[in-house]
């Protein structure tokens, strides 16, 4: 990455970084940030099991809704530059709250949040900067949703307007499944997050996922990635937070790379400041390559999971110079990333039931792991009494290796996952199949 740090204007203040967030976006964050030889110190509200086995970093137990100590706690420790990794304190406006303190914080305000909080906000925006997308209804009644439903030619993606971690979206093959699920959110499937819903028409092609790093007017791209939503291997089943991903997208020529950037993602960046947002953080599109062209699925205000998993080791120690840059607005358009002609690939490890009930508290056993260029980023982890890993989430953890080629990526990635067991461990083989020319039978 072509940064002079000599020029950053603050090159001696990034000793000090806090990462609020608990899951494996998380912990890949702080792994990619301290590598920078400036930082001295990662801290972490309120991390996972995993975290501290990162180096520089340290766990803070603290509730960040308590603004006043969060304050007095930032200011002892001296922090330098704040990362907010999850979409709801950033849609409880925790970033605004913070600048108002004049903490440097990498993550927008309540106003840019809501590209991801509210769907049927985000798709309106990018109806008025005509944005492509699909066709869209958005539906406040059971009734309403039933007369667009049974009278629209084809079944309709379903989708909560509202936060739902990833599971909020329904993809039916017949009306009546559309209608089911519909009414399951208006009857509270989602809590507060079903009281409005969207109705899209189905569109059709792969779904790739750019990020663009901004600082309210310029911004930067990172490695392009793509995801694995379904459960089930052949990616059927139903949508979860990400069963794995790779990076980058071959997908993604040049090309077709610069027609995103000139219809949908400037054109997203001219929007926020048409109507004054001063967005401060990372994009997330989520993009479908239709015949017609791509087109926005959705919009997120934060890094995806698992795709930030997969993309943090392919930046090198002056990722965080740039979350500071965007921070305070000082991107100058010319920053390169250098991802060191590799690519990455990540599996997840969910518990059983995932993501419908599942239990945890199960003992994660660790074997021999070949750990060149392959990490291992907990998710949903914690520590027993007595210091033993257990599960404690959905998606447990993250496993993700870099290499020359997607095939020794994921046989490294698959390899590493013999030698990690907990009770109903379950992780798909298929991952990556888009880009492997080995079978999935052959890991």
């Amino acid at each position: 990455m072509s940064i002079n740090l000599k020029n950053s204007k603050s090159f001696n203040r990034l000793e000090k970084i806090l990462i609020i967030g608990n899951g494996g976006r998380e912990n890949s964050l702080a792994w990619a940030i301290q590598k920078n030889e400036l930082v001295k110190k990662v801290y972490l509200i309120p991390g996972n099991a995993g975290s501290a086995r990162i180096n520089k970093c340290e766990r803070i137990k603290i509730d960040i809704n308590n603004k006043n100590e969060l304050v007095e706690k930032l200011h002892c420790l001296n922090i330098d530059l704040i990362v907010i990794g999850p979409e709801i304190p950033l849609a409880n406006g925790l970033a605004d709250f913070l600048r108002k303190k004049d903490f440097k914080v990498f993550g927008p305000g309540k106003d840019g949040a809501k590209l991801e909080y509210s769907k049927s906000w985000a798709k309106e925006f990018m109806q008025d900067a005509n944005i492509p997308t699909a066709n869209f209804w958005k539906v406040n009644s059971l009734e309403e949703a039933k007369k667009i439903i049974y009278s629209s030619s084809l079944p309709l993606v379903v989708k909560a307007d509202g936060l739902a971690s990833g599971k909020g979206v329904f993809i039916p093959d017949s009306k009546d499944e559309c209608f089911i699920a519909a009414e399951s959110i208006f009857n509270g499937k989602f809590g507060e997050s079903g009281n409005v819903i969207v109705l899209e028409e189905k569109i059709q092609g792969p779904e790739v996922s750019v990020f663009a790093l901004c600082d309210g007017e310029r911004y930067i791209l990172l490695p392009t990635a793509q995801d694995h939503k379904r459960l089930y291997e052949k990616d059927k089943g139903p949508n979860t937070g990400g069963m794995g991903a790779y990076s980058p997208a071959p997908i993604l020529t040049d090309d077709y790379l610069d027609k995103i950037i000139k219809e949908i993602i400037e054109p997203t960046i001219d929007e926020l400041n048409k109507k004054n947002i001063d967005y401060k953080g990372v994009i997330y599109f989520g993009l479908m390559i239709t015949e017609s062209g791509p087109k926005v699925i959705e919009y997120n205000c934060r890094f995806g999971d698992p795709e930030c998993q997969t993309i943090m080791p392919l930046m090198d120690q002056n990722f965080v110079c740039l979350l500071e840059k965007c921070s305070m607005g000082n991107l100058t358009g010319v920053e390169k990333i250098d991802t060191f002609d590799k690519v990455s690939g990540c599996v997840i490890a969910t518990s059983k039931g995932y993501p419908h009930e599942y239990k945890t508290g199960f003992p994660i056993k660790i074997g021999k792991i070949d750990s060149s260029d392959c990490q291992i980023f907990d998710s949903g982890t914690s520590l027993s009494n007595d210091g033993e890993l257990l599960t404690d989430g959905g998606r447990v953890l993250s496993i993700v290796c870099q290499d020359k080629d997607f095939d020794m990526v994921f046989e490294k990635a698959y390899k590493n996952l013999k030698e990690i067991n907990f009770d109903g461990i379950y992780f798909r083989n298929d991952i990556g199949h888009q880009v492997r020319r080995k079978s999935s039978k052959e890991n």
